[in-house]
């Protein structure tokens, strides 16, 4: 049994984690703004503050805080927000560690698969591969930094860079589930790579089981789609016509601004290092589609 501090543990991933863990004998202790139960501890980025009881015990620290990539247009403010979120958040927990002396057993933190930047090349990218040079690969470079020095208190790092994660509570699937999305984006030969909800759970809860599963991997299925044929299955489960005629680039880049670099771009990415480590229970989007809507 660990006890286990989550941010981010009230959002769509956390809560099937928080259950996930809890039925693997684990403590969960959440960080929340608003703290409204017994296991629930304040902090605040901006303050720069975080109630050190949450620190009692603490064994691992799951770092999933982060504002939505694609809830809103990438004005500045929006820009700094959606940094500072992941960045500055992970920053206070180190800073918070060390002054306290927390002896973790380690830490685990979400990333992106945009690291490798909003580009659609024949590159199939690996966990050692370069990084992009635009604002989302910035983003999740900083966030790994910043996860990455707590090797400088001899603490294991565990980074999950995160596909599209396919669930129906929430994210990119309700977003794909209208009209406009129910057809293929730009040219549609961008790729989507993605990871059911529970095999990104099951990941996390490993990474905690597992002391030998550190380092950084990709959480994406092993499976690659390209955005046409992943809106193809995807109409076919929901049973639901799919526009014959592409959106045209234009169209997005109106509606979406800058943003709109996230669904017309997308490469595809290596789930060989992750499989080494652990067996998906959905490699099929067909299978785990009809997993998330079954449910």
């Amino acid at each position: 049994m660990a006890k286990i501090l989550i941010t981010g543990g009230t959002g769509l991933i956390g809560k099937l984690l928080q259950n996930k863990l809890q039925q693997n004998n684990h403590e969960c202790i959440i960080l929340t703004r608003n703290p409204r139960e017994a296991f629930h501890f304040k902090w605040n980025i901006k303050e720069q503050f975080i109630d050190e009881k949450a620190f009692d015990g603490v064994d691992y620290i799951i770092h999933l805080a982060g504002a939505g990539i694609a809830e809103k247009k990438w004005s500045a403010k929006r820009r700094k927000e959606l940094m500072d979120s992941r960045v500055e958040s992970a920053n206070l927990l180190f800073s918070y560690v060390k002054k306290l002396n927390v002896p973790l057993k380690g830490f685990i933190s979400s990333s992106g698969i945009s690291y490798y930047g909003a580009i659609t090349s024949e590159t199939i990218f690996k966990e050692e591969d370069a990084s992009g040079n635009d604002f989302i690969s910035e983003i999740c470079i900083n966030w790994e930094k910043a996860a990455l020095q707590f090797q400088q208190i001899n603490t294991p790092v565990t980074i999950l860079r995160t596909g599209v994660v396919l669930s129906k509570n929430g994210g990119a699937l309700k977003k794909m589930n209208t009209p406009l999305f129910l057809s293929a984006l730009g040219k549609g030969k961008q790729y989507l790579p993605w990871i059911h909800i529970e095999d990104l759970c099951n990941l996390y809860v490993k990474a905690v089981d597992d002391s030998s599963f550190s380092g950084i991997f990709n959480a994406v299925a092993p499976q690659h789609q390209t955005n046409a044929s992943f809106t193809k299955e995807l109409g076919k489960v929901l049973k639901k016509p799919v526009t014959p005629f592409n959106v045209p680039s234009f169209i997005l880049k109106t509606i979406l601004g800058e943003m709109s670099v996230i669904v017309l771009e997308g490469s595809r990415i290596s789930a060989t290092k992750v499989s080494n480590h652990y067996q998906f229970e959905y490699t099929d989007l067909n299978d785990a589609l009809k997993a998330v809507y079954r449910n």
